[in-house]
């Protein structure tokens, strides 16, 4: 008798070759910060009420997202994938030396950019908005502070690409379709 590779699941049935893990609200929520984080650089001064729109947006995603952090099932929450400064290093020496393990949600390096891109939001936001009110009006300290934290943020984006296509080639799975389909494979 041949043993076969394919594990059989209580019941006899084959169990999928890909399972969920990132649901529709963290799905819509990456690719709508995206979308909005793209319209509010681009229009930046030249379209104020465009730009101030997108901000707000962005506001009410990150306050969402926050939340969502804490209450949302396992692979959303924050628990899940914030790691140590020790565990990101070690995860990017492995990666460095092509021996990274796979991780069915974020893995660590990826945490930790979660977290800096929100860091990098909320202040662009808080920043955003201080230019509105009476206080910070015309602060030019504020302004160049905005300004910053926007153009950081981007920065952070294309790092947080570039460890996308990384991790993607180094594990052999499309993570782009991944954070589309909400599914990724099995093992």
């Amino acid at each position: 008798m041949a043993l076969t590779h394919e594990a059989i699941e209580a019941g006899g049935t084959v169990p999928p070759a890909t399972v969920k893990v990132w649901d529709p609200f963290v799905r819509v929520f990456h690719w709508t910060l995206l979308t909005l984080f793209v319209i509010a650089f681009v229009t930046g001064d030249e379209i104020e009420g465009v730009h101030i729109a997108a901000g707000y947006g962005i506001a009410t995603l990150l306050a969402l997202r926050l939340a969502w952090g804490v209450v949302g099932p396992h692979h959303a929450r924050f628990s899940s994938f914030v790691r140590s400064p020790r565990d990101v290093l070690a995860y990017l020496r492995d990666v460095a030396n092509l021996k990274a393990p796979r991780y069915l949600g974020h893995n660590p390096a990826g945490g930790a950019m979660i977290m800096a891109l929100l860091a990098a939001l909320i202040g662009t936001a808080v920043t955003g908005y201080m230019m509105t009110t009476d206080a910070y009006w015309g602060a030019k300290w504020v302004e160049k502070l905005h300004e910053a934290l926007a153009h950081g943020t981007l920065v952070l984006a294309g790092l947080h690409v570039l460890g996308v296509a990384a991790s993607s080639l180094l594990h052999r799975e499309n993570l782009v379709k991944a954070m589309w389909t909400g599914r990724k494979r099995s093992s």
